[in-house]
């Protein structure tokens, strides 16, 4: 029961940072320029960037002097902010067009950005590894289908759907930032 209840977790903490119902419009924006959006080539990317970092991200900071905890603390700060970015409805960070949408910047910053990287490293300090792998994949399935969807779902949930969505996943960004930041911050001083 209780690798259920890490798995629904770690599942919905991913689910809120990769944000693909939000970014629903952003894609949905692409397709009507004209761009053509290669949904596997967009899967299979953003799996090797969140596979790799999940897996050599650890030992990265370490060759660059950087510790975990630190990590973690910075990374929960990141999330703080994409949090409140997604209550309060700004836009800290823009995000430019370029002619290879599928990879940049859908698979890359878009799904796998800087804020679900940082996320799998805290996940790192708080879940098993199987389950941040289980409910990666569940989350990259979903990523396909909304993708493969974007345009029936953004019509049915509408604009104001999307938007309550947000800032509900928000909300969790924000308790799991601050869940990250306790857990670490005396890591530091001992």
């Amino acid at each position: 029961m209780k690798w259920i209840h890490s798995l629904i977790s770690c599942f919905m903490i991913l689910f809120s940072i990769i944000d693909i119902l939000g970014n629903a419009p952003i894609i949905m924006g692409f397709k009507s320029k004209g761009n053509i959006i290669d949904k596997k080539k967009i899967i299979i990317t953003s799996l090797i960037i969140f596979l790799s970092f999940l897996f050599l991200g650890q030992s990265m900071l370490k060759i660059i002097g950087i510790d975990v905890h630190s990590f973690s603390i910075a990374g929960s700060i990141v999330l703080f902010i994409i949090g409140l970015e997604m209550i309060l409805g700004i836009d800290i960070h823009k995000i430019t067009e370029n002619a290879q949408t599928s990879i940049v910047p859908i698979a890359f910053p878009l799904i796998a950005g800087p804020g679900s990287l940082t996320t799998l490293i805290s996940l790192r300090t708080t879940y098993d590894v199987n389950v941040i792998l289980l409910s990666l994949l569940l989350n990259m399935l979903i990523v396909y289908f909304v993708i493969d969807k974007c345009d029936v779902i953004a019509k049915t949930i509408g604009n104001s759907g999307l938007d309550i969505l947000k800032k509900i996943f928000g909300v969790v960004l924000l308790a799991f930032s601050v869940k990250i930041f306790g857990a670490n911050i005396l890591q530091l001083f001992y």
